[in-house]
């Protein structure tokens, strides 16, 4: 359950009430443990905080936590002890023993079986069908595993010890072992060593979801069988200390397996699912390895273009619409209200950033560069080459109905701030002609004004003077007097609609002493680009040193300010890589003329 990365959802102090509440519920969970225990493992007036998690595969649960390291968790409103708790109490659960090199295949994540359980003199522990229970090795009580039985002891015996013996929570070195303070199992002597004296290695088995053979015969017998009591103890303690559960040969064999039990585990999943799971990985990579404070608040188009899509692993693909956030927002909200990782603010309308990471995260802190990942190849364009991707927002022009016009458009129940298309308005009107019997008898290009279309459409100087209109006149009297407003549609984002007309990138040359120009571009983030990024990518196409300002009056803006005057280059890039359309930019008419110095 915690072979991989958890997300916090919350960490807060328990309170005494709900200190008194978990002692009772851990004292009817687990009853040998005596009032002297459950003051030690929960006190009153040390630091005990609730932490709760979601593990990678979706599952909700609580952390209860004593000075930081985890002692108990709750699934399900079941209570399971951690190693911690069980290293203090070893004989809390019943436990399974099984040989030291089993122990790295249940890391990775694979299930107990039966046919790898070392059965003692005193035979199996006695436990029914989900009872919790704990796993230890030969020669060392200490447990390094906590799970529930998957069969009763009896259904154990007759099965011929064959199936799944032990269902998997979790383990010593899996990631709820590494939310503590990471310290290792102590040395816990065996009061029974017939079951070090007498067991054999033949089938040692264990497996996630069905049986699967991890170790055989040769190369393990060996160990355990020579040397006296003490040597085989700190020689078990040694081996999961250091993770040499055996000689090397099966050092490289246990790896091997842990790689394939993985690997089954990701073909298990649905593609969605792997998916999920590699926009969060991408996502944890880039901000522990890629952003830097300095670049906040950091446009988060850019954030998915230019630091997840560079963190992927070589032969995958990121695409947020095979996952099952679908949108590149809902993703991001998602790591904000559930894992608490980052802030995201919309600082101009329609155009999110992320204005904040919380860089202590226990989830950001932890994670580690997968072994799969491969740097990128640099490139010397690396800055235009990253922004290939960028797709320019679609621009909708939309007319928005005001109080004068609402009497017009009332049988067509469009409301006054009701905001609709041109192609719309001209139906509307055309249909409120038609029904109401305006055109023109004689000349059907005309419409004959009645009083809704004469208070609606004419100043007050042309009532008495105009009865008719041409359609052309009509319509263009009509979009006139609305709303101007217009729709952004950003790819893989929620369309967002403005008023007023679209804040078009403005590019000016000014005078800097001495008669030195400068060429100055606004307006970028309404475009849904980063400033920075143009900058950049300017300075080394031209040249030139370039600067980021930021825009007086607007909070969160920025200008970029490049040395001589740029205007041509910046009306090329713009144009041809970002696929801006020509009326949406101001001030191309600036660029030098041939012949003419910068």
């Amino acid at each position: 359950m915690f072979t991989k990365a958890f997300r916090v959802k919350s960490n807060t102090a328990m309170k005494g009430s709900d200190r008194r509440k978990l002692r009772a519920d851990i004292s009817a969970a687990f009853p040998s443990l005596s009032a002297d225990d459950l003051n030690e493992l929960v006190p009153n007036k040390e630091e005990v905080n609730v932490v709760k998690i979601y593990a990678h595969k979706g599952d909700a649960v609580i952390l209860y936590a004593l000075h930081k390291n985890p002692v108990f968790f709750q699934l399900e409103k079941q209570l399971y002890p951690t190693v911690y708790t069980l290293w203090r109490y070893p004989d809390l659960l019943p436990a399974f023993t099984t040989w030291a090199p089993v122990v790295q295949k249940l890391i990775g994540g694979a299930d107990l079986m039966l046919p790898g359980v070392v059965v003692s003199s005193a035979g199996l522990p006695d436990v029914k069908k989900g009872d919790c229970c704990a796993i230890n090795v030969v020669s060392n009580r200490a447990p390094v595993a906590v799970g529930t039985a998957a069969l009763s002891s009896s259904d154990m015996r007759s099965s011929g010890m064959k199936g799944k013996g032990v269902n998997v929570l979790h383990t010593y070195m899996d990631q709820l072992w590494a939310f503590g303070d990471k310290t290792a199992p102590p040395v816990t002597p065996v009061t029974d060593t017939s079951a070090q004296a007498d067991g054999e290695m033949d089938g040692v088995e264990c497996g996630e979801g069905g049986e699967e053979e991890v170790m055989k015969n040769e190369g393990v017998e060996n160990e355990g069988q020579h040397g006296s009591e003490t040597a085989a103890v700190e020689s078990s303690c040694q081996s999961l200390l250091d993770l040499n559960l055996g000689e090397q040969e099966q050092e490289v064999e246990t790896e091997e397996a842990k790689e394939e039990v993985q690997e089954e585990e990701k073909d298990s999943r649905s593609a969605q699912e792997q998916m999920d799971s590699l926009l969060f990985q991408c996502f944890l990579h880039a901000l522990k390895s890629k952003v830097k404070k300095s670049e906040l608040p950091l446009l988060t188009g850019t954030f998915l273009r230019k630091h997840m899509a560079s963190c992927c692993p070589r032969g995958k693909h990121l695409d947020i619409k095979k996952s099952s956030y679908k949108k590149l927002s809902k993703f991001l909200q998602t790591m904000q209200k559930e894992h608490s990782l980052i802030r995201v603010k919309e600082l101009s309308k329609g155009v999110d950033s992320i204005v904040e990471v919380d860089w202590k995260n226990p989830e950001l802190r932890s994670f580690c560069v997968p072994d799969d990942w491969e740097p990128p190849e640099e490139s010397m364009e690396e800055g235009e080459n990253c922004e290939v991707s960028y797709q320019p927002p679609e621009i909708t022009p939309l007319y928005g109905v005001t109080a004068r016009l609402e009497p017009l458009f009332q049988e067509a129940r469009k409301k006054r701030g009701s905001v609709i298309q041109a192609s719309e308005v001209r139906t509307i009107v055309t249909d409120y002609v038609k029904k109401n019997e305006l055109v023109h008898e004689t000349n059907k290009s005309y419409v004959k004004v009645n009083p809704v279309l004469c208070d609606c459409l004419l100043e007050k100087s042309e009532y008495q003077e105009i009865e008719v209109l041409k359609w052309d006149d009509l319509f263009s009297r009509t979009l006139s007097r609305m709303q101007a407003c217009h729709q952004l549609q950003f790819p893989g984002q929620a369309p967002v609609v403005r008023k007023g007309q679209v804040d078009s990138i403005d590019i000016t040359v000014a005078s800097r002493g001495s008669n030195k120009k400068v060429t100055i571009i606004k307006n970028l983030e309404g475009f849904g680009i980063d400033p920075a990024v143009v900058a950049d990518t300017l300075q080394h196409r031209v040249q030139a040193s370039s600067v980021l300002h930021d825009v007086p009056g607007a909070k969160d803006r920025q200008l970029v300010q490049i040395q001589g005057n740029q205007v041509q280059h910046v009306g090329r890039l713009l144009l041809e890589q970002y696929q801006i359309p020509r009326k949406y930019i101001q001030g191309l008419d600036k660029a030098l003329k041939a012949g003419k110095k910068k």
